[in-house]
């Protein structure tokens, strides 16, 4: 029985502009993608009857609703295969929380897929595909820290310097619909070119809206703010999820550990490259 067990990782957005709108009422984005060493975890098992299940303890979602499903089966419509799957999911990425845990796991399963099903699609295939799932969906299978434009699916490669991150998960979920339809959003920020710009100077344009609906997130990012010893504080995405990014992994503990009891969070480092990079298509 083919199978393959394997991480599907958060990412952040160091920074994230909104530079302008589309006619069709999508946002223009720049933004810097990192991934971090949490995951969810993931176990595909091959079927050869096209039957595409999922298992997993998510509450709520049904598997219709799921991207996992939803990739699988347009990666099996789109490539005319007669083999299915067995997706076994276990969530550890918040849910609405600006990580990419949906994004990511769909792409995981696009990416598993094209092997188990001997596709041999290329990564730039993949990625178009994935973009119609969703505008984070073609980062993870890029693969690498990546400088993003258009709608984010315009990606270059970029070089990050080694960080640890604590990241705090407000009690609230923020949809992401209802922060870019906000009339308090600014979609006019001046673009930057990396390089030479400074990731340590941007902005993520969504913050000030999210707080301003948000109490709880606006808390959050005040007390990472008054930590001595991080470099940058920012939230990631739409939210609701915060994070202060620090050079040492003790330091991160450190400011873990003297959270208020109130709060929840987590230590991540960040990461340069997907864990399972070895299974990407090939270049086109």
């Amino acid at each position: 029985m083919a199978k393959f067990v394997c991480s599907a990782p958060a990412k952040i957005n160091l920074f994230l502009h909104v530079i302008g709108r589309r006619s069709d009422g999508y946002h223009l984005l720049q933004t810097v993608f990192r991934f971090l060493d949490f995951s969810d975890q993931m176990e595909f098992i091959l079927r050869d009857d096209a039957r595409i299940k999922l298992n997993t303890s998510i509450i709520g979602l049904s598997a219709k609703e799921n991207l996992c499903v939803q990739a699988a089966q347009l990666l099996q419509k789109e490539s005319g295969t007669s083999l299915g799957v067995e997706i076994y999911l276990e969530k550890f990425i918040p849910m609405g929380g600006g990580l990419g845990g949906g994004s990511s796991d769909a792409a995981t399963t696009l990416l598993v897929l094209n092997h188990l099903w001997n596709l041999n699609w290329s990564k730039e295939k993949l990625m178009e595909l994935g973009l119609i799932l969703g505008a984070d969906v073609p980062f993870f299978i890029f693969g690498e820290s990546a400088f993003a434009e258009g709608i984010g699916e315009k990606l270059k490669p970029i070089k990050l310097k080694p960080s640890w991150y604590l990241i705090l998960k407000p009690p609230v979920h923020v949809p992401t619909e209802e922060i870019f339809a906000s009339k308090e959003l600014t979609r006019n920020t001046i673009p930057v070119k990396i390089p030479p710009f400074s990731i340590e100077l941007g902005h993520n344009d969504l913050e000030s809206v999210v707080c301003l609906s948000y109490s709880e997130v606006a808390r959050h990012l005040d007390w990472l703010r008054q930590l001595d010893s991080t470099k940058m504080v920012g939230m990631t995405g739409s939210g609701a999820c915060v994070f202060a990014e620090f050079e040492t992994e003790s330091a991160a503990q450190i400011a873990l550990a003297s959270i208020p009891i109130d709060m929840s969070g987590f230590i991540a480092q960040g990461l340069d490259y997907h864990p399972i990079r070895e299974l990407f298509g090939r270049d086109d």
